[in-house]
């Protein structure tokens, strides 16, 4: 049989890809990332008023989450990918207009409300174009190598902010801001958006890692998922409630998705938090300010390669993810406890792991979505991950108060060892004929 990727039309692929690669990129090329905790500091605000603007921040996030989802099931995925990054921008000019602790928790409401439109929708899109395109099995590569054009983004920012600050201060360091998130939304005007009938939709197998959720096998005769995994926008026309109704259904009655929802929030919210702490992290291993950036450079060069593993993880069966996982929490301890700048190699390793697994208990998400709610049930799985980072946040306080950043640092990667744990017993208690798992894993572990 001719592969299907053969028959894909490499150009409408190239489009989508091209257009969703410098799309990630311009939306992190925000130069005020790397500056906005100095800025406000600069401006007069105090710890503490710092620490509740990131509580806004978060809030924002959980709120606008799941509506926006099913939103971009409802209205065109297309537009509101258009509209975020002019949300965002509108909270960015704000603080550079009118410097001040409001104006700050009005932009920190607009930042989270534009991530809010774009978590789901993006996926959602991406997921649905190429299914149309017969090119579904591509996925977890093109949505790698997006998180790592993000994290170029992320990067050049991070060069040309200080450089940029010298020349003109923060009201430049804005505009740079802002015009990065205009050209953003002109490059989402180029997304292609089909909604094709069902019928015309062919399903495509999930890869074999993305195939089940936390265990490798079902454990009673009615789990099994037998249904096309990457089905078509099947449930009809459906208003903005019924949208929405429909995907938290799908995650409260559908144990397949419930668990793919729960493993992508776990596996991102763990190091999403930690990310954060990292300069703290840095600094107790006795180099000077001027160093940090430079460890935090090795920290997203290993999420960048990362991103580009994708192709090769999907190889991974349900062991292999587990080992992954593993992988994560060990290297993230061991590089935390050496307290010496050299342990940033192992927490670079960590980190392009972690990045690694995420993009694949994403994948493994898209693939168990049905119906019309993909949008919905995507963004249910961000929500949880904020609710989760908030959590992480709290434990972290309260463990590096009483035992250190490293301490701290080490015991919250154990979520990791837990998670790996866990797909390792469900799968030896669930051992299923192996003709059946082949079927309902998308092939051999």
């Amino acid at each position: 049989m001719t592969p299907i990727a053969s028959r894909v039309p490499e150009p409408a692929v190239r489009q989508l890809t091209a257009t969703l690669y410098g799309y990630a990129f311009l939306s992190d090329l925000v130069l005020l990332y790397p500056l906005y905790v100095v800025f406000f500091a600069d401006t007069g605000l105090s710890v503490g008023q710092i620490a509740s603007l990131f509580v806004i921040w978060s809030a924002a996030g959980i709120l606008f989450e799941v509506p926006s989802g099913a939103w971009a099931d409802v209205l065109s995925r297309r537009l509101l990918l258009c509209l975020a990054p002019l949300v965002a921008a509108a909270g960015f000019a704000l603080w550079v207009l009118l410097p001040s602790y409001p104006a700050f928790a009005v932009g920190f409401l607009l930042w989270g409300a534009g991530g809010a439109l774009v978590s789901g929708a993006l996926e959602a899109l991406v997921w649905t174009e190429l299914d149309r395109l017969g090119a579904v099995g591509r996925y977890a590569r093109v949505l790698g190598r997006a998180r790592t054009a993000g994290v170029l983004g992320v990067v050049v920012s991070g060069v040309l902010a200080g450089p940029v600050l010298a020349v003109g201060g923060y009201p430049v360091v804005g505009a740079a801001s802002v015009l990065a998130c205009l050209l953003a939304t002109i490059v989402a005007t180029r997304f292609p958006e089909h909604r094709a009938p069902a019928a015309v939709r062919v399903p495509v197998a999930e890869p074999a890692m993305a195939a089940r959720p936390v265990g490798a096998a079902p454990s009673r005769p009615d789990e099994l998922d037998t249904a096309p995994p990457a089905s078509p926008d099947d449930d009809g026309d459906l208003g903005w409630w019924d949208t929405l109704r429909a995907g938290v259904s799908q995650v409260r009655t559908r144990p397949p998705v419930r668990a793919a929802v729960l493993l992508v929030a776990v596996v991102a919210a763990d190091w999403g938090a930690l990310d954060e702490y990292t300069p703290l992290l840095a600094l107790d291993t006795g180099v000077g300010a001027q160093a940090v950036p430079l460890l935090l450079l090795l920290l997203w060069a290993g999420v960048t390669v990362g991103g580009l593993l994708a192709p090769a993880g999907e190889r991974l069966g349900s062991r292999g993810y587990a080992a992954l996982l593993g992988l994560v929490g060990v290297a993230l301890a061991a590089g935390a406890l050496l307290r010496h700048p050299a342990g940033f190699i192992l927490l670079a390793v960590a980190f392009g792991a972690a990045q690694l697994a995420t993009v694949l208990a994403d994948a493994r998400l898209q693939a168990r979505i049905t119906g019309t709610s993909r949008a919905t049930v995507t963004s249910l799985a961000g929500m949880a991950t904020d609710v989760l980072i908030i959590v992480t946040y709290a434990g972290y306080g309260l463990l590096a108060t009483a035992a250190g950043n490293a301490v701290a640092f080490a015991l919250t990667a154990g979520a990791y060892l837990v998670v790996a744990l866990v797909l390792l017993t469900r799968r030896r208690r669930t051992a299923v004929p192996a003709g059946v798992a082949a079927v309902v894993s998308g092939g051999p572990d």
